[in-house]
C-alpha cells in the first residue's frame, strides 16, 4: 500500500480547482468582467498546457491501495483533460461578448464552468468508482445553473428543470449500479473489480453491469435517457448548449472506456450485448427524431444523440472481438478517437451558428438561417463545414475518417452491426444535407457581428477539422490505448 500523494499527477485537476477559486476572489474584488473571464481563461489554458505536458511523461498513479489507485495518468487522460479544458475556454470566448454586455453575471458563470471544467478534468484520471461518479456530477451539477443563465428567458429556466429532474434519476441510476457492483466485488477501484469478477458471476453482476452502463449513458444523451437533450439544448443560451453537448458526452465517453478497459473485461460478454442495445437504439432514435426537427439547436441536438449511438459501437463490439491480443485497446482507441472529432465538429458547428444568429439569444429556426452563405459567407461556410463532418461526407476529411473508424472497429466480428451504422448514417444524409441547403438558397440577413473571440474559435475549429482531415493520425496517437 503506497502513501505517498504524487501531486505531479495532480497538476491539471489543481489548476483547474485553482482557476475556480481565482475566478471567485477576482470577483469579489473587481466589479468589471473582464478581470473575471481572464482569469478563466489563463486557468483554462494552463489546465490544458500541464494536461498535455503530463501526457509525455510515463503514467503516473496516485492514492493506491492493494486493490488499485484512485488516479492515473497517461495519454488517453491527457487527451480528455486538455479537450475538456479547451473547450471550457473556447465556451469561454463565446460567452465574452454577452458576458461584457450583461446578459449574465460574469464571475457567476465563470465560476461554475470552472468547477464543470473541473469535473470533468478529474474523470480523465479517475480509476475508481467514487472518483468517477463525484467526478461526472461536479462535471453536471453546475450546467443546471448555466443551463438557466440565458438572460431571465422562461425556456431557459423550464430547460434547466428538465434537465436537472432527469440528471438526478440517472445520478440515482449510476449509484445503483455501483452500489451493486460493490456489494458483488468488494472493492472500489476498477482493477479490483477486475480481479474480484474473473471468478464466477452472480445473476446481481448482470444487474450491475446493465444498471451503471445505463446511468452513464445519460450524460451521452444514449436512450432510454435522451429526452432531456433537445429541450435543454434549446433553453440554453447558445455556448452552453455547446459545451453541453460536448463535455457531457466526452465525460460519459471517459467514464464507460474506464470500466470497460479495466473494470468490465471478464465480464464483456454482459457488458457487450448491453452496449450493444444502447448504441443501435441510441442511434437509431436520434436520427429519426432529428428528421421531424424544425428548430437549428433541437437539430443538433438530435444528432448529437445519433452521434452518441456511434460512440458506443466501438465499445458494443467488444464481445465478439474478446480473444485476441490488444483488441480491447484498439476499440477503446477508437471510441476517443471518435469523441475527439466528434467534439471538433460539434464546437464548428455551434459556433457557426453563434455568428450567423448573433445577437440573439438562441439559434432560431432553421428558415432563419436560409441564404446565410451569401449574407456572412464566413460563418456559413464553416457551419457548412462541420454538417459536412458530422455527415461523414467530404470535403470534411474529419468525419469521414471519423465514421471509417467506428465501421471498421466492428466490420470483421459484427457485420451486421456496421451494416446498421451505415443505414443510420445514410438517413443522418437526409436532415444534414436539408439543412446546408437551407444555408445556401436564398440571399438571408447579414448577421450583426459577432466579435473577434467568436471569429477566433471559428477559424481555430476550421484550422482543427482540416489538420485532423489530413493527419488521422495525430489524433490516433494521441488517444491510443496500446
Amino acid at each position: 500500500m503506497s502513501q505517498t500523494i504524487d501531486h505531479v499527477a495532480l497538476l491539471p485537476a489543481y489548476l483547474a480547482a485553482a482557476t475556480a477559486l481565482a475566478v471567485l476572489l477576482t470577483d469579489l474584488f473587481s466589479r468589471h468582467p473582464v478581470p473575471r473571464i481572464a482569469v478563466a481563461g489563463i486557468g483554462f489554458a494552463a489546465t490544458a498546457a500541464a494536461a498535455v505536458w503530463l501526457g509525455t511523461l510515463p503514467p503516473r498513479q496516485t492514492f493506491c491501495t492493494d486493490t488499485g489507485c484512485s488516479l492515473v495518468t497517461g495519454g488517453p487522460g491527457a487527451a480528455i483533460a486538455a479537450t475538456t479544458a479547451l473547450l471550457g475556454l473556447a465556451v469561454l470566448a463565446l460567452s465574452a461578448r454577452p458576458l461584457l454586455a450583461g446578459d449574465a453575471p460574469p464571475g457567476e458563470y465563470a465560476f461554475l464552468l470552472a468547477c464543470s471544467v473541473t469535473g470533468g478534468v478529474m474523470l480523465a484520471y479517475g480509476r475508481d468508482l467514487i472518483t468517477l461518479i463525484v467526478a461526472l456530477e461536479t462535471l453536471t451539477l453546475p450546467l443546471y445553473v448555466l443551463v438557466a443563465m440565458r438572460g431571465g428567458s422562461r425556456r431557459g429556466a423550464v430547460a434547466a428543470v428538465n434537465f436537472l429532474l432527469v440528471s438526478v434519476t440517472a445520478g440515482a441510476i449510476t449509484l445503483l449500479g455501483a452500489a451493486l457492483l460493490y456489494a458483488v466485488t468488494g472493492t472500489l477501484h476498477l482493477t479490483g473489480i477486475a480481479a474480484a469478477l474473473r471468478g464466477d458471476t452472480i445473476p446481481l453482476t448482470a444487474v450491475a453491469v446493465a444498471v451503471i452502463i445505463t446511468g452513464v449513458g445519460f450524460k451521452l444523451a444514449a436512450v432510454p435517457l435522451h429526452g432531456w437533450a433537445p429541450g435543454s439544448y434549446d433553453g440554453a443560451p447558445l455556448p452552453i448548449a455547446a459545451y453541453l453537448s460536448t463535455a457531457s458526452k466526452l465525460g460519459g465517453v471517459a467514464v464507460l472506456l474506464w470500466l470497460v478497459t479495466e473494470a468490465f473485461p471478464p465480464v464483456l460478454h454482459i457488458a457487450g450485448p448491453v452496449l450493444t442495445v444502447l448504441a443501435v437504439a441510441t442511434m437509431s432514435v436520434g436520427n429519426l427524431l432529428a428528421l421531424r426537427q424544425r428548430r437549428t439547436v433541437r437539430l443538433l441536438a438530435a444528432s448529437s444523440i445519433a452521434q452518441a449511438g456511434y460512440l458506443l459501437v466501438p465499445l458494443a463490439g467488444l464481445t465478439a472481438l474478446a480473444g485476441p491480443p490488444g483488441t480491447a485497446a484498439t476499440a477503446a482507441t477508437a471510441v476517443l478517437v471518435f469523441a475527439l472529432f466528434y467534439v471538433m465538429m460539434e464546437v464548428a458547428a455551434f459556433t457557426g451558428v453563434i455568428a450567423l444568429r448573433w445577437p440573439r439569444a438562441d439559434g432560431g429556426e432553421l428558415g432563419d438561417l436560409a441564404g446565410s452563405l451569401r449574407a456572412a459567407p464566413g460563418p456559413a461556410v464553416v457551419l457548412l463545414l462541420a454538417l459536412a463532418a458530422l455527415a461523414g461526407l467530404p470535403p470534411a476529411l474529419a468525419g469521414l475518417f471519423a465514421k471509417i473508424t467506428v465501421v471498421s472497429s466492428v466490420a470483421m466480428a459484427m457485420p451486421w452491426l456496421a451494416v446498421v451504422v451505415a443505414v443510420n448514417a445514410v438517413v443522418g444524409l437526409a436532415y444534414y444535407l436539408r439543412f446546408g441547403v437551407l444555408l445556401v438558397r436564398g440571399r438571408g440577413t447579414e448577421p450583426a457581428p459577432a466579435g473577434w473571440p467568436v471569429t477566433a474559435v471559428l477559424a481555430l475549429s476550421v484550422a482543427a477539422l482540416v489538420i485532423v482531415g489530413f493527419a488521422p493520425q495525430l489524433l490516433w496517437r494521441l488517444a491510443s490505448f496500446g
